[in-house]
């Protein structure tokens, strides 16, 4: 309890560090993994080889991604584009057959339906499939918020700023009290951007509150008619 408003602006800059380093990560993987998802649906030979490619490059482990990009890309090995590039790499590659998965479970009907009302292909993919992939899509972001939170910690080992600091400086220093205080707010971190989650997939696909109430309401009258 000590440490914490001791430490308090130290606190604030890792923690922005580290949100900064998990969330730009999931918007520049939906971005680039829902147009190749689509790519994927469409041509099946194209979907082989990128689902192969995706699940390869997960496998890489982290700590090696973090001291080999910036070769590639020739940044410091200190800068925080390479957890950023990295976690983007992990996330398009679990996104990837998610994704896929939720458009292809689309009922061909409703894609019909659409292209009977005139809409283009690209319209349709926009207000149609993507709509109805969300809960989906954001079942797999999920899954990604978590990962990424924990992952950006490993970027500490080699001096990227973050809540991971707070472990390895906890353990070089024998600060059992410092390395608590990293779990907890990582823990926390992890538990609102899941919250935030629910939240915008509840506002995303307000058809499906509305389905739950029709359910509800017509259960509530079954159970009155069969009392009658």
């Amino acid at each position: 309890m000590d440490y914490v408003p001791a430490n308090a602006a130290l606190l604030r800059e890792l923690t922005g560090n580290h949100l900064v380093q998990s969330i730009l990560p999931i918007v520049f993987g939906v971005i680039i993994a829902v147009p190749l998802a689509q790519i994927a649906r469409l041509n099946r030979s194209a979907g082989a080889v990128m689902l192969t490619a995706s699940s390869l490059l997960y496998t890489i482990p982290s700590l090696a991604m973090f001291v080999f990009l910036p070769l590639v890309l020739g940044t410091s090995i200190l800068s925080m584009v390479n957890v950023v590039v990295a976690l983007t790499i992990y996330a398009v590659a679990l996104l990837m057959r998610s994704t896929v998965d939720a458009l292809n479970s689309i009922d061909d009907g409703v894609r019909q339906a659409a292209v009977a009302m005139g809409y283009t292909p690209l319209r349709r993919f926009l207000t149609v499939d993507l709509p109805l992939a969300v809960p989906v899509l954001i079942a797999g972001i999920r899954v990604i918020s978590v990962t990424n939170i924990s992952m950006v910690s490993v970027g500490a080992l080699i001096g990227v700023p973050s809540l991971g600091r707070l472990f390895t400086d906890g353990l070089t220093r024998n600060y059992p009290e410092q390395i608590a205080v990293g779990i907890i707010a990582t823990l926390l971190l992890a538990l609102v951007l899941d919250l935030l989650l629910v939240l915008l997939e509840r506002v995303l696909t307000p058809w499906t509150r509305a389905t739950s109430s029709r359910t509800a309401r017509a259960a509530a009258l079954d159970a009155r008619t069969v009392a009658a």
